[in-house]
């Protein structure tokens, strides 16, 4: 609560944040989302406020912000799209129709290149040294490591939703507990630990009884390098982790990303995985983690992860 009884709030959605104040502890949840709306455009119904919680539930409309233990200044991240924009969201995407994988960058003839210069090595090192890991659970001996990216590889970020749930990729908590068996896990989202945090605890994956997440990485970790052909390019450098544990080289790691770029520092530890967009339509017919899962197995007991070329991934035979 700030001074005078007032409620102050930022809200964050679509890359900017928007300042809420001058709300009264009497003021309804209802009555923010209306506030939200005159801000942002996006109407009530469409609004999904992560980290709002009242007794362990989404509050509903009629719960006033006075029970909601509400700090100062605190923020929260909005999902939600326009009415404008929702034609865009509802209707199928070019790329579903035709059934094909955007490549977002077609840059396999620099990735040696990138891979090994100078300066790229120099920034790894300089992360290595400044960037905290914060470890909830040590390296288990023996373990191949998995690190995951978040947004359109496991939660559908972009569409519109009740809950977190909905745009949870299907088969995401059987497959990170078949992974746990073989493989600890990293989270290496391109955004701030924050937000990282609220949709892990959205989804139910920090405290799953089946499994458990090793560590969590954020944007801090990742380095810029330059690509002649596209100009400067953040990725995320496995380097980091092989740096800071001991336990896990380029020869018992692999990552899945739906963007390459991001695995351009470690082509050979990466596995393009399809985007999940639309949550609503693809939901119910998404089986991509469910073909991982089979397909992490079946190199769990490899000795060199790196001799693969996991494009090919769907028709690999032991």
């Amino acid at each position: 609560m700030a001074v005078c009884n007032e409620v102050c709030l930022t809200i964050k959605w679509s890359g900017k944040e928007y300042s809420i104040d001058k709300l009264l502890p009497t003021d309804t949840v209802g009555y923010l989302k209306e506030v939200i709306k005159e801000k942002t455009g996006v109407l009530p119904e469409r609004q999904k406020l992560l980290g709002l919680k009242y007794k362990g539930k989404t509050p509903d409309d009629d719960v006033r912000l006075s029970t909601l233990n509400l700090k100062s200044n605190t923020k929260i991240m909005m999902m939600g799209t326009r009415e404008e924009n929702l034609a865009e969201v509802i209707s199928p995407s070019e790329e579903l129709l035709n059934n094909q994988v955007i490549n977002d960058f077609d840059i396999e003839e620099e990735e040696i290149q990138i891979e090994n210069r100078d300066e790229n090595l120099a920034k790894i090192d300089k992360r290595i040294s400044d960037y905290k890991v914060e470890i909830r659970n040590p390296p288990r001996a023996g373990k191949k490591l998995l690190v995951l990216d978040v947004d359109y590889t496991i939660f559908d970020h972009r569409s519109v939703a009740e809950t977190g749930v909905e745009l949870m990729r299907p088969y995401l908590h059987d497959f990170l507990t078949a992974a746990y068996e073989h493989y600890d896990i990293a989270i290496w989202s391109a955004t701030s630990m924050k937000w990282i945090e609220a949709k892990m605890k959205e989804l139910g994956i920090l405290d799953n009884p089946n499994y458990k997440i090793s560590f969590l990485l954020d944007s801090g970790a990742m380095i810029t390098v330059l690509s002649t052909k596209y100009g400067l390019i953040e990725t995320k450098p496995l380097g980091v982790i092989w740096g800071k544990f001991e336990e896990y080289t380029s020869k018992n790691t692999i990552m899945f990303d739906d963007l390459r770029r991001n695995f351009l520092m470690n082509p050979q530890n990466g596995l393009k995985i399809r985007p999940f967009r639309e949550a609503h339509k693809n939901r119910h017919k998404d089986k991509e983690l469910s073909k991982l899962t089979k397909y992490l197995n079946k190199i769990a007991k490899l000795d060199d992860l790196s001799d693969l070329n996991h494009k090919h991934w769907e028709s690999y035979k032991p």
